[in-house]
């Protein structure tokens, strides 16, 4: 499932190349159709994220509310449109460009207190200069939960998903399994001031980075990453490969249905 920096990027482009003009929306594959129509045509204003969801402001006639999941992804292309290819939810054509939103979990049209009450539901989201990082904090200081989870827990903290996870908690050397509570406010402070950092990187690169230059492959002599989902990082999906601090295995394990990687000496219990 795409983290929150993907949905940040995406909104950033759709605001580039859409926002400020009228656009037509369709639904070649029917499951939008009704309300495709009510929308084709219309202005869109803007287009935001927040955490793993992205929205389509219309104004007073609506605001789409779309979720990936999964399997969702988009396709973006330079006018003129293309065939339609497989199963497409959405079309979005405007000035220059087109989209073609393909087999996310939700593409609703939503009023605009229904698209409020989802962000309301949410934690705050790093990437949002209105994010309230204390409210977070709130519910961490008080769980007996682990951190690993809180921090995957969309209403504690919103667009976090199972790479910045692993990634944050190694970089600042917190053992997955301390319960939130365990931690101090100092702490949260350096997480959420990391996780930000990574994350508005990972907006910029459209892929998610983690290792410091002093641990890059051309710095250290390592083969560079392999991986379908980019970046170079610490622990992620690096179960029984050596830390790229210590050396020491990294370990593996399942929390709540996903994968959870840490390095037992960088992050102590």
């Amino acid at each position: 499932m795409p983290e929150g920096h993907t949905l940040h990027r995406l909104a950033k482009l759709h605001q580039r190349r859409y926002a400020g003009a009228p656009v037509r929306v369709a639904s070649p594959q029917g499951r939008f159709a009704a309300e495709a129509a009510l929308l084709d045509g219309l202005v869109l204003t803007s287009a935001e994220a927040y955490g793993k969801h992205l929205f389509h402001n219309y104004g007073p006639r609506g605001t789409v509310h779309v979720h990936l999941g999964l399997y969702g992804t988009f396709a973006e292309a330079v006018l003129p449109e293309g065939d339609v290819v497989g199963q497409v939810r959405m079309r979005l054509s405007g000035r220059t460009h087109w989209t073609d939103l393909r087999g996310p979990t939700r593409c609703e049209l939503l009023t605009e207190d229904e698209a409020e009450a989802i962000k309301e539901r949410l934690g705050p989201d790093p990437l949002r200069a209105d994010a309230k990082p204390e409210l977070a904090w709130q519910r961490i200081s008080r769980s007996r939960t682990s951190i690993a989870a809180l921090l995957m827990d969309q209403k504690v903290l919103a667009g976090v998903g199972n790479v910045y996870r692993a990634e944050v908690l190694f970089r600042q050397g917190i053992a997955p399994m301390v319960p939130g509570r365990s931690l101090d406010g100092a702490l949260w402070n350096d997480v959420w001031t990391d996780l930000a950092a990574l994350m508005r990187a990972g907006v910029r690169s459209g892929r998610i980075d983690t290792v410091a230059d002093e641990h890059l492959p051309e710095v250290t002599g390592r083969a560079p990453r392999q991986d379908r989902h980019g970046g170079e990082v610490y622990v992620y999906r690096r179960a029984g490969l050596p830390c790229l601090v210590c050396g020491t295995p990294v370990a593996h394990k399942e929390l709540a249905g996903r994968n959870l990687y840490w390095c037992p000496a960088c992050q102590p219990d």
